[in-house]
């Protein structure tokens, strides 16, 4: 990337919007990468009224918070509505999205295409995941914590004592 795009990039507000139901290290590795190149980026957490979530919205954020000590340049906000009307109020140019595996793409190209067409002034960027998080989604997370696997590497720690927390208090 050029040094011009680079400083243009430096000067916008990106929107990563997910579930984050839980965070993950995909997640997070997607953010911390992603940070230098804009002047902020906001972790949107979706609340959805088609999905059941295993953290309110409320923990959601806290565990986005925790799991990133060391980003000053990232916030962590929720919305109910469109990911592109959260954007237009935040005056942000570009929605994040990551991309873990082929079969991701269709729903990916979609939604991308969906945004263009409700805010073709915001560009949706997506980001391919590291090799060693293709494999890693918050279901997948939520699964292995229910049968009692090990969380480590998929999950920042306080995702860990968090699920192990609601796990136990729900048996």
């Amino acid at each position: 990337m050029e040094d011009r795009e680079h400083k243009a990039l430096q000067s916008t507000i990106a929107i990563y919007p997910g579930s984050f139901d839980p965070i993950t290290m995909g997640h997070v590795d997607l953010i911390v990468r992603l940070a230098d190149f804009y002047q902020e980026i906001i972790v949107l957490v979706a609340n959805s009224m088609h999905k059941s979530y295993m953290f309110t919205s409320e923990e959601r954020k806290k565990l986005v918070k925790e799991s990133l000590p060391n980003q000053h340049n990232v916030r962590v906000a929720d919305f109910d509505g469109l990911t592109v009307d959260y954007a237009r109020k935040a005056g942000a140019k570009v929605i994040l999205r990551g991309l873990r595996a082929v079969a991701d793409f269709e729903y990916e190209f979609a939604m991308a295409n969906m945004n263009r067409k409700l805010a073709p002034e915001i560009e949706t960027k997506i980001v391919f995941t590291r090799p060693e998080y293709s494999f890693v989604s918050s279901r997948m997370v939520k699964e292995v914590a229910l049968c009692g696997g090990t969380l480590k590497e998929l999950v920042p720690q306080p995702v860990v004592q968090a699920l192990q927390s609601k796990i136990y208090r729900s048996r």
